[in-house]
């Protein structure tokens, strides 16, 4: 059973020392990907922005956050964690989904200038969707409920062994993980924010616990349940598909959790400076607001 199952992708043997080539432990067609990518953040913000109206260069932390963002995309999509995780360790699988789906967004979504996701999205179906999507209620249950969902023993062992299932599980969960950290992150310049301060900080809490009952259940569960798991051959001696489920459990809590700690520390910080601000004297804020006013574009979590 454990070969018919891995026999279609099982490029090494473990015991031999072997678990896959280069090509398919770091995925050249994911670099140049990210490099492709790179070349148009840095093409549409540098010289052919000026083909936009309202456009500004990007500043040192947008640039920083995109270079940051690509790595993540990168680790997550073609370094040995997307293979092992693919084909060997749910725990490497887990962290695959934690850096894609809780870090990659929130990376990417402040590295892109405020004119640019104006550009993006003012097609008026586009923005449809997205008003619809991003509504903090919506945006929050469809995220973590289709995440848990994905994670369904069964759910997952099929996407385990169809690659295109797969992909588009992870294309859809991309986009409500885009989703859920938009009420956050509120990028577009001029756009409605649709929550602030203490709101913020509520709506991250609420999909820190949303997302808690799936972990809980693969950490805390009797025995291993996912087969593709169960039957991949075994890497290390001694460390069996239950410890192994156990972990990957714990790493998408513990990268969910240190995310959603950083970013509500920054919006705590970010919220008393502004409930200082506001009980100074009218004339003070004035001054106060002219010095800190941002001479470019920022995100405005």
């Amino acid at each position: 059973m454990r070969d018919q199952m891995h026999d279609h992708h099982q490029l090494g043997n473990p015991v031999d020392g072997g678990i896959g080539s280069f090509s398919d432990m770091w995925s050249p067609s994911v670099i140049l990907i990210t490099i492709l990518f790179l070349i148009l953040y840095f093409a549409l913000t540098g010289p052919l922005r000026h083909r936009f109206s309202d456009s500004s260069p990007a500043n040192g932390k947008q640039k920083t956050s995109f270079i940051l963002s690509m790595l993540v995309f990168y680790a997550g999509a073609g370094s040995p964690i997307n293979f092992v995780g693919h084909h060997y360790l749910f725990s490497m699988h887990m962290l695959q989904m934690a850096l894609l789906f809780f870090v990659l967004p929130p990376l990417l979504m402040v590295s892109i200038p405020g004119w640019l996701w104006a550009v993006i999205f003012r097609n008026q179906k586009v923005n449809a969707v997205l008003r619809f999507f991003t509504k903090p209620i919506v945006a929050a249950v469809v995220f973590n409920a289709f995440l848990s969902f994905y994670h369904v023993p069964f759910i997952l062992d099929f996407a385990s062994l169809n690659h295109n299932a797969m992909n588009a599980f992870h294309v859809f969960l991309f986009f409500t993980a885009f989703c859920m950290w938009w009420p956050i992150i509120a990028p577009l310049p001029h756009g409605e924010a649709q929550l602030v301060g203490l709101k913020k900080m509520a709506y991250l809490f609420a999909n820190g616990i949303l997302i808690t009952p799936a972990c809980a259940l693969i950490i805390f569960a009797g025995e291993p349940v996912y087969n593709h798991y169960i039957n991949a051959p075994q890497i290390f001696n001694d460390y069996t598909p239950f410890m192994d489920q156990r972990l990957g459990g714990i790493l998408m809590k513990l990268v969910q959790e240190v995310t959603y700690g950083f970013v509500l520390a920054h919006i705590f910080k970010k919220w008393r400076q502004e409930e200082k601000q506001n009980d100074l004297p009218m004339d003070q804020q004035d001054h106060s607001l002219s010095v800190l006013s941002p001479a470019t574009d920022q995100s405005r979590v």
